[in-house]
């Protein structure tokens, strides 16, 4: 196709800004936006008008000169709108978590395969130039063995009252350290606290550990004093710190490690203590980039980065942690690796 027509379904807080950079993207028409609030709908009508406003989804899908639709509505709602977008054959870009269940993610992935459709989710932070320097970074062996990573997001608010912390925050993070890592997690732990509403948990501390011995530690939570946006990666020999509420300085790698003793003979480790660089990191747009990825995926039929099986592994990650808030932190084992159960000490 030459150009991309789309339409956004979902024009709330998150919605606007997909709207905007579909808008903008090169070899896209951005043809419909859709959202049940009347007041949402025009005030965006009012700044794309050359975009038909509806608030009946069924508009768009019948509409065959429209090749794709970006989802950008609540979570609980991804599932079902997914599914009657790729039913009605259009290509689709569903913001994350992609689905609130693993098997509604893998039945989403195997029905865009059916349809040959391209399925595509919203993992912004691998479109952030900062995480594409890291990942080339730790691509380029400069990190030595990576070892393990911490991440953390916290802010006061926004509180949902349709999905915990861990559902709303921590698919950022857990997006990255798969793609940073180039792997799936075998167990996985969570602890969590309901301080503001009973059984959404405002606050969550989840492990993953990788089965080479590699681990991820997350702290996400909406109910603390500082916006902290930090990714910790710590390698054999240097360790990287990526600020995201840094306005220039958003990496920062330390040469600082810990020398093991060669032999078995007995040694104690030294701690060895280098430079700190800042790189400089190009400046760009995550969700702009994001965006024009979808137009380009789909214009060259293409399988893009954060596909179907990407926001189907960050799902299940996130089942698991969810089952081990249940199980008071207990670990949980990893479907693909083993059937689903709760490892006991």
């Amino acid at each position: 196709m030459e150009r991309l027509r789309i339409g956004v379904i979902g024009l709330g807080h998150w919605g606007k800004n997909v709207a905007r950079s579909f808008a903008r993207a090169r070899d896209c028409d951005l043809c419909y936006l859709c959202d049940g609030d009347p007041v949402r709908l025009a005030a965006q009508a009012a700044l794309y008008p050359g975009a038909v406003a509806t608030a009946d989804l069924t508009t768009l899908l019948d509409d065959p000169t429209l090749d794709a639709v970006a989802l950008a509505t609540p979570a609980p709602t991804h599932f079902a709108l997914g599914t009657r977008a790729l039913a009605a054959g259009k290509h689709l870009f569903v913001e994350k978590p992609m689905t609130l269940a693993a098997a509604d993610a893998e039945a989403l992935c195997a029905q865009a395969e059916d349809a040959g459709r391209t399925l595509m989710v919203g993992h912004l932070l691998e479109y952030h130039p900062a995480v594409a320097w890291m990942k080339a970074y730790l691509d380029s062996g400069a990190l030595g063995t990576p070892l393990y990573l911490y991440a953390q997001r916290l802010n006061l608010g926004i509180v949902r009252g349709d999905e915990n912390a861990l559902w709303s925050l921590a698919p950022h993070d857990i997006s990255v350290a798969l793609y940073l890592f180039g792997a799936e997690p075998d167990w996985v732990s969570a602890h969590g606290a309901c301080y503001l509403q009973p059984g959404i948990e405002d606050v969550v501390f989840a492990y993953l550990h990788f089965p080479d011995g590699r681990a991820a530690q997350l702290h996400v939570s909406w109910l603390d004093p500082h916006k902290e946006r930090r990714l910790v990666l710590v390698g054999s020999r240097t360790m990287v710190v990526f600020d995201d509420m840094a306005p220039m300085e958003t990496i920062r790698v330390y040469d600082k490690g810990a020398v093991c003793p060669e032999s078995d003979a007995p040694a104690p480790v030294t701690v060895r203590h280098g430079d700190i660089a800042i790189p400089y990191v190009p400046a760009g747009e995550p969700l702009a980039t994001e965006c024009q990825h979808f137009v380009d995926a789909v214009r060259r039929g293409v399988a893009p980065r954060s596909d179907g099986q990407d926001g189907l592994r960050v799902v299940r990650v996130l089942e698991a942690a969810g089952q081990s808030l249940r199980t008071q932190g207990q670990p949980v084992r990893m479907r693909h690796y083993d059937q689903p159960n709760v490892l006991r000490a």
